[in-house]
């Protein structure tokens, strides 16, 4: 009976080793929540993902689009998911490093509640005005609006979205004050800025490229740390005088906390080896994307980075969590 005993005990404790779990997983399909509605970068993104592990794992990976609340609400669900391996989550800035700084309570700490896995890969923006106004690049347009406090307006995809708080912090560090116009969604407020109806807007970069070609937009600067492979004639931030200035839309994956390292690092391992792929980076950097791949623990200490940057900017701006 003793030996039955410690030969179950082996059994037992081999089958739920970490590294022999992984091997078996996953043998039932993987749900991928996206906190948005299709067709945007975060869904766009997390598909490309799924399909990565559709293949490596031979298990269905479903991409499930839980929108709502900006993210918080798909975000919550992965968030409060069982730390298997059987539940991902498209990770976006809104609802990971932004929402903690304007909402009094979430139903999830994105540093506690989530496993980050990798980070994917990043954009930057333009900021961009009709080419009627008269200046030529970020520091003219400081320099425009300094001269116009409070009459000039700016447009974003919402209250608490990147947009907002990008442009909040670049009013910060320029000393200018302008009138905030929320919009749902970039798309309509790019309409109004093409015929002149609005003042300034940041606009992703592959988006406003074709228009600043077009002469129909005028970019005065980019959001990156470097210059845009897409706007290569466009300063940055940075060197237009604006030090310690840059400002990202990203995507990545993430799992709830808890889940085994192992598994952690076998999605890990599938998605970076894809984004090794000549062919993937080549489209994703055609797109103006900056392909990443970063691993748990730097994907980890760019979001705890990235919470309090963000935090700083809206105590700086006034933004009152609601």
């Amino acid at each position: 009976m003793k030996l039955a005993a410690s030969l179950a005990c082996a059994i037992f404790t081999l089958a739920w080793a970490p590294g022999t779990w992984a091997q078996g997983y996953p043998v039932k399909p993987v749900r991928f929540i996206v906190p948005f509605p299709p067709g945007g970068p975060t869904d766009t993104h997390s598909r490309w993902a799924a399909q990565q592990l559709n293949v490596a794992f031979g298990q269905p990976v479903v991409v499930e689009n839980r929108a709502g609340a900006a993210g918080i609400i798909g975000s919550e669900a992965a968030a409060k998911a069982a730390p298997d391996g059987y539940t991902l989550l498209g990770g976006n800035p809104g609802p990971l490093t932004i929402a903690p700084s304007l909402r009094k309570q979430l139903g999830y700490d994105p540093v506690r509640d989530f496993a980050p896995i990798t980070l994917i890969a990043r954009n930057a923006s333009a900021w961009c005005v009709h080419p009627s106004v008269p200046v030529k690049n970020l520091k003219d347009f400081v320099a425009f609006a300094k001269a116009r406090p409070g009459r000039i307006n700016f447009a974003t995809p919402g209250v608490g979205t990147v947009g907002h708080l990008a442009i909040e912090h670049l009013a910060t560090l320029t000393g200018i004050r302008m009138n905030h116009v929320p919009y749902k969604g970039a798309a309509l407020y790019t309409v109004d800025l093409l015929a002149g109806n609005m003042d300034f807007a940041q606009i992703q970069i592959f988006q406003a490229a074709p228009y600043v070609r077009a002469g129909k937009l005028k970019a005065l600067g980019v959001t990156s740390l470097a210059r845009s492979p897409l706007l290569p004639e466009i300063a940055t931030a940075q060197e237009q005088g604006v030090t310690g200035y840059s400002s990202y839309n990203w995507n990545g994956v993430l799992a709830p906390a808890g889940t085994p390292k192992a598994i952690i690092d076998r999605i890990h391992g599938v998605l970076t080896q894809a984004l090794t792929n000549p062919e993937t980076r080549k489209q994703m950097e055609s797109i103006g994307y900056e392909v990443s791949g970063d691993g748990p623990a730097e994907y980890a200490a760019f979001l705890k980075s990235e919470i309090e940057k963000w935090a700083k900017v809206a105590k700086a701006a006034g933004i009152q969590p609601e």
